[in-house]
């Protein structure tokens, strides 16, 4: 991301920050990224947190030093960086072996491989991430998780990241 400005890449560098604390599992770190007031919306899962102390309990009860299974590969594809906002867009590969609370609240580990697509929107304000909205297919990792019969449904499975991965690949069948 050579073509940043200043401020742009501060906004960059404070994310990365931000997540490599969530992946070491630390939470002093996350939350001193993070303004007085921020939110945390796991859109299809619909979790996550408001306010300083109820982003803190989420993180702490279940995101934080337990994020993803020890196979996880995240995959960039695009950022947008503006004045205020960054939006990730990302693929994420990983076998099913934990229970993903922040996800997957509830279901049991089924040992499954899932490639799922996600989008993730940071907001900033006074140098602070303000908030996180994460959007990602939950019928796509319901279908690789055997949850959901994509039987006459308009859903797929990890067909839709690997998509986006390589557009080349074929589209539905109309």
């Amino acid at each position: 991301m050579s073509d940043l400005d200043e401020r742009q890449q501060a906004l960059v560098d404070l994310f990365q920050e931000h997540v490599q604390a969530e992946l070491r599992g630390d939470l002093e770190t996350t939350m001193a990224t993070m303004t007085d007031n921020p939110h945390l919306t796991n859109v299809p899962s619909m979790v996550g947190g408001y306010g300083r102390d109820g982003v803190r309990a989420f993180y702490a009860n279940h995101l934080v030093g337990k994020f993803f299974p020890p196979d996880v590969e995240m995959i960039p594809v695009s950022s947008t960086v503006g004045t205020d906002q960054i939006v990730d867009e990302l693929v994420i590969k990983f076998t099913h072996t934990a229970e993903i609370e922040w996800m997957l609240p509830g279901v049991q580990p089924t040992g499954k491989p899932v490639e799922a697509a996600f989008c993730v929107v940071v907001g900033v304000k006074d140098g602070k991430i303000s908030h996180e909205h994460i959007y990602w297919d939950q019928a796509s990792v319901l279908v690789q998780l055997g949850l959901l019969d994509p039987t006459g449904l308009p859903v797929c499975g990890p067909e839709g990241a690997r998509r986006i991965l390589d557009p080349t690949q074929p589209s539905r069948a109309m």
